[in-house]
């Protein structure tokens, strides 16, 4: 049986080892990955040390990083975003965050997202609530569009971006004169966080990579929020989408990326 008690020490470490290295390194260079995509040194700096921290706690858990790959166990693993965010970063704005989930077969069953220039640590335990700290979180509770703050996840970038962000331009069009405000955050790890602490009331990220996703999930469900694809259906790290809600306004999000979906 996974201790997921201990586990979540493991996690809780290795984001605040990772939040001690990005806190200080002040100088770092920025390198293309990709269509309008890019790494820093700082990036590669934190995945590295994460990751052997990882190897030498939890040697019998896989680790997928964004910056170098799977590695190990493909059924327990840890995903790892090393800096979400890293274009907020490499401009001196302070959303982005450190965000490692455990992965137990299609779920994410541990989470630990820091932020490390807004001093906070989320965490949760599948079964046990959501955190900030030692403050548990409550999603929102919002059932009108017009009471909500939503969240879009970035514009899609290289091979396939100009059809994707055709609906994601819909997605605008179809929400912004309906909700409250919509916002960029530039994180899919604040985005899911902040469902979780209730200061957004939905967050609509329509990709599902696991290193941005997986820990903000768990975060989410714990809080007692909702995180299902874009067909409503429920939420997996095989989904295409994530989208994050506040049960009270779940199908009128889910509605509104069908009609833009057609």
């Amino acid at each position: 049986m996974t201790d997921h008690a201990a586990l979540l020490s493991v996690a809780g470490e290795a984001v605040a080892k990772a939040t001690g290295i990005i806190r200080s390194m002040t100088s770092f260079s920025v390198a293309a990955k990709g269509d309008r995509d890019m790494v820093t040194d700082v990036d590669l700096a934190v995945e590295d040390a994460v990751r052997e921290f990882l190897s030498r706690e939890t040697p019998e858990i896989g680790i997928l990083g964004e910056e170098r790959g799977h590695e190990g166990d493909k059924d327990l693993w840890w995903a790892l975003d090393p800096v979400d965010g890293t274009a907020n970063f490499a401009r001196g704005i302070p959303l982005c965050g450190v965000s490692l989930g455990l992965v137990d077969g299609k779920k994410s069953t541990v989470a630990a997202i820091s932020l490390p220039f807004l001093d906070v640590t989320y965490t949760a335990v599948e079964g046990q609530g959501a955190y900030a700290g030692e403050e548990r979180l409550a999603a929102s509770k919002a059932t009108e569009l017009s009471d909500a703050i939503v969240s879009i996840g970035d514009f899609a970038v290289g091979e396939g971006a100009e059809v994707k962000n055709q609906v994601r331009m819909a997605l605008l069009a179809e929400l912004g004169g309906r909700v409250q405000r919509v916002r960029f955050l530039g994180s899919a790890a604040i985005d899911l966080a902040w469902v979780a602490d209730g200061k957004l009331d939905a967050s609509i990220i329509l990709a599902n990579k696991p290193w941005d996703t997986m820990a903000g999930v768990l975060l989410v469900r714990e809080a007692g929020g909702m995180v299902v694809d874009a067909d409503g259906g429920d939420h997996t790290v095989d989904s295409a989408a994530t989208i994050a809600v506040g049960a009270g306004v779940r199908d009128e999000i889910v509605a509104a990326i069908a009609r833009v979906n057609g």
